[in-house]
């Protein structure tokens, strides 16, 4: 395939038509008309919907667009560092991230990136939906417990456990009573929680008496006395320390994972290489201990 040829359809692609991509360009329309005529030629595609007054793209040329902008984007950052002997991180980076981690660390976790690196224009969207990254314009997401996906690569960069807390009113009870319970969602009215403490593993019975869609509203919950909840120790850590929370102890499973991901396919580019190394930067050793620390500072 024409590099060329390729950057010249994303051009159009991108300024919605010929005239007004050759205007920003400098270049001839004619000349542009051409190269796109000769990419669809050679994919045997048709790349555009050419009307007498308006130029769209086809649904092969959409998906040709998405694909291949940023690629291309990442090869012309990639010459100009290299021709300028400096690979410094600039422009746009696009970062998900897990609600719970944005509400506890990324604010902080942000301002010193922007600090450290006045070039990158960081823009953080929060939710917890799995995004498409390609589709949806993303250079790199922070996900929990990641399914594997064979278009991503990545490292986790973060560890978390999970463990029962209660507030100290409230009784532990030994008879296998259920307990009330405050739980993230919805939950279910009756469930059992395997817990690990001193005596070993232990089941307990409880009834869901509150449910909320933030694990910080759980928090918060739990510490008012409303029932015993299940939340990461880098959440409760200063709690249990004042005394606000008692520990019943850690959830028998696995532990909690925050990997840092990148599409496969592309270039680790400057922007993201620096992001990856403020989080180990952040959390050397990335243990739940670390992260609580982090929060508490």
């Amino acid at each position: 395939m024409d590099l060329l040829a390729l950057a010249d359809f994303n051009l159009v692609a991108r300024h919605g038509g010929f005239g007004r991509a050759a205007r920003a360009a400098g270049r001839p329309k004619a000349t542009l008309s051409r190269r796109v005529a000769e990419l669809e030629g050679s994919l045997d595609l048709r790349l555009f919907e050419r009307g007498a007054r308006a130029l769209r793209l086809t649904q092969e040329g959409r998906a040709l667009h998405e694909r291949t902008a940023a690629l291309l984007n990442e090869l012309d950052e990639a010459a100009t560092a290299i021709a300028s002997g400096v690979d410094r991180p600039r422009g746009r980076l696009r970062v998900s991230a897990p609600l719970l981690f944005s509400q506890t660390a990324m604010g902080r976790l942000a301002a010193g990136f922007a600090l450290k690196h006045p070039e990158v224009r960081l823009e953080v969207t929060t939710e917890d939906r799995a995004v498409d990254m390609v589709e949806e314009g993303y250079d790199l997401v922070i996900r929990v417990n990641p399914d594997p996906d064979e278009s991503l690569v990545g490292r986790a960069f973060l560890r978390d456990r999970l463990v029962v807390v209660a507030s100290p009113a409230l009784a532990r009870p030994s008879d296998g009573t259920a307990v009330p319970a405050v739980v993230r969602g919805s939950g279910e009215g009756a469930v059992t929680w395997d817990v690990m403490n001193a005596e070993g593993r232990v089941r307990v019975a409880t009834r869901t008496v509150l449910g909320l869609s933030s694990l910080v509203m759980v928090r918060d919950a739990v510490r008012a006395g409303v029932g015993a909840g299940r939340l990461p120790i880098s959440l409760v850590s200063r709690d249990l320390a004042a005394g606000r929370l008692v520990h019943w102890g850690d959830v028998d499973g696995p532990d909690i994972a925050l990997w840092a991901l990148y599409p496969s396919r592309r270039l680790l580019n400057a922007r993201v290489s620096a992001f990856l190394d403020h989080l180990k930067d952040a959390f050397p050793q990335g243990t739940p201990e670390e992260l609580g620390a982090y929060l508490e500072g």
